[in-house]
């Protein structure tokens, strides 16, 4: 009964936290606030602590891990997002850091012994302090009776709870924009939260965390040089993780990489085809793939860890996707737009043609550069233009692959300024379509067809027979009547029905043969 209250309530706490911190319609956007947010905009700095920081994006980081784990979560999504809150204030708000104190061993011991029913020198022969902790789990170092080193991940008590609260406060603040800024609506901030809401759950339950690192090491496969650390099973449950212990650097020590002679330029290369391929050859990849959860062998192996966030995608999308990369890197446009619009991420009233030329007014300009030499800020607010233009809305199924992409080009440039995405993405792309639209795609299509009219035709009989009790309902209850009329209809059924399949199949095979 009193849950809107509390949630209300809670909502006015995160204001006034992220008007304590000058974060709330911050002064440098004023101009492209409505009168209502700059009044309120002016209102909050009224109690702002003067001097937080230059970057409106970096006040906003720091309120936010004020807040706590839902809010820092929602940060690195809108970290990603530099077309919609421009380069700057992405830039401030990427120094977002999950990162808190530890809580004590002996809770994280009761945690253990609580899921896996077992003491904890029972289950493993050393057991250190944290090595890492988070908002939502920390770990810790560990050895297992047969001398393996592992890490165990323990979620934070109480987290759940929390983790729930917050959300409800997200739900609230995305319908109060939508229905109080209705230019917010485009942007779908409601599927924005949602998106964000649903890894949250997610990563609130280990067991999801160790199937995705499961799903993945299967996907890495098929990457050139992606590893996935293996999941000890018996010693994971919903609250605890345990997989074995990496021991490399993180991508985020720079320093320590150029130490060890990793050829960075490689490894850039590595992370984005590993991430592209994963993605279109088994439409599964890593969603979270910021410095931190990255690292890099003295062997100059690459390896992944926290799993909480799994992105997928279904067939017909990564052939949608795959063909607007392709469209891309070959300069054939129309072919990309052609895909924009099959995939319904354009409405259908807008000219292909003049779609095909925006792409092109994008593309062209930045074709073949390096990083170093594109100038980002400008293409992002084009590409944003574009959308708006063309009435182009958020796609939910797709934020995890555009956050994604976006922190992976954010990884490989800090490895080298003078990574060339384009360059990078070719050989996965054209991997996929080769293996997808050549020979041995349209066999495997037809062979799906086969599959599909094998289970139509299973299927006709029952579908006849229950189409002939129809039909003798309607004809009257002469027993006479209705036996001409059931070999009449069935006679007829089964022959319209078999012509039918025959056409759709013939029609389907020789479509597929001719592509």
């Amino acid at each position: 009964m009193f849950g809107p209250v509390f949630t209300f309530f809670r909502l006015i706490r995160a204001a006034w936290t992220l008007a304590r911190h000058d974060a709330m319609f911050p002064v440098e956007y004023q101009t492209v606030f409505p009168a209502p947010a700059r009044l309120a905009g002016r209102v909050a700095r009224l109690v702002a602590i003067r001097g937080r920081a230059d970057n409106p994006g970096e006040r906003l980081a720091r309120a936010l891990e004020e807040l706590g784990p839902s809010y820092v979560k929602l940060g690195q999504v809108l970290a990603t997002r530099a077309d919609v809150v421009g380069v700057h204030f992405a830039r401030g708000l990427s120094r977002l850091q999950d990162r808190m104190n530890p809580f004590p061993d002996a809770e994280a011991r009761k945690v253990i012994e609580a899921e896996l029913e077992a003491p904890v020198e029972t289950l493993f022969a050393e057991f250190g302090p944290p090595a890492a902790a988070a908002s939502i789990a920390q770990v810790h170092k560990a050895v297992t009776h047969d001398g393996q080193t592992v890490a165990v991940k323990v979620l934070r008590p109480g987290i759940d709870q929390r983790i729930h609260k917050d959300i409800a406060v997200l739900r609230m603040g995305a319908g109060l924009a939508v229905r109080f800024f209705p230019a917010s609506r485009r942007l779908e901030p409601r599927a924005f939260v949602e998106t964000v809401a649903r890894s949250l759950v997610l990563e609130l339950d280990l067991r999801m965390e160790a199937a995705g690192a499961s799903e993945l090491m299967e996907a890495a496969v098929a990457a050139q040089n992606l590893h996935i650390p293996e999941v000890i099973w018996p010693l994971t449950a919903k609250r605890v993780l345990t997989t074995e212990w990496i021991d490399a650097i993180a991508l985020t020590d720079i320093e320590a990489v150029e130490a060890a002679g990793i050829d960075r330029v490689k490894l850039a290369s590595d992370i984005t085809d590993a991430f592209l391929t994963c993605a279109l050859e088994r439409g599964a990849f890593h969603a979270d793939m910021h410095a931190g959860n990255l690292f890099v062998g003295r062997d100059g192996k690459l390896w992944a860890v926290d799993f909480g966030i799994v992105g997928r995608l279904e067939g017909p999308e990564r052939r949608y996707l795959a063909r607007i990369l392709h469209g891309f890197l070959t300069r054939d446009y129309d072919r990309a737009a052609d895909a924009h619009f099959d995939a319904g991420y354009v409405p259908a009233h807008h000219a292909r043609a003049d779609f095909s030329a925006a792409l092109r007014s994008v593309a062209e300009p930045i074709f073949g550069k390096r990083a170093d030499e594109v100038p980002m800020s400008r293409v992002l607010l084009q590409l944003f233009e574009v959308t708006e233009l063309f009435d182009m809305h958020l796609q939910p199924q797709l934020i995890l692959l555009q956050k994604t992409m976006v922190q992976v080009e954010g990884v490989c440039r800090t490895l080298t300024p003078a990574h060339d995405m384009w360059e990078s993405s070719a050989p996965a792309v054209e991997r996929f379509m080769r293996r997808e639209l050549g020979p041995e795609g349209r066999i495997r299509d037809v062979l799906r067809d086969l599959e599909r009219l094998h289970t139509s035709l299973v299927a006709l009989p029952v579908t006849l027979e229950r189409l002939t009790e129809a039909a003798e309902r309607m004809q009257g209850p002469s027993g006479a009547v209705q036996t001409r009329h059931r070999g009449f209809w069935f006679t007829g059924l089964l022959v319209a029905g078999a012509a039918l399949i025959g056409v759709v199949f013939a029609l389907a095979l020789t479509g597929r043969l001719a592509l």
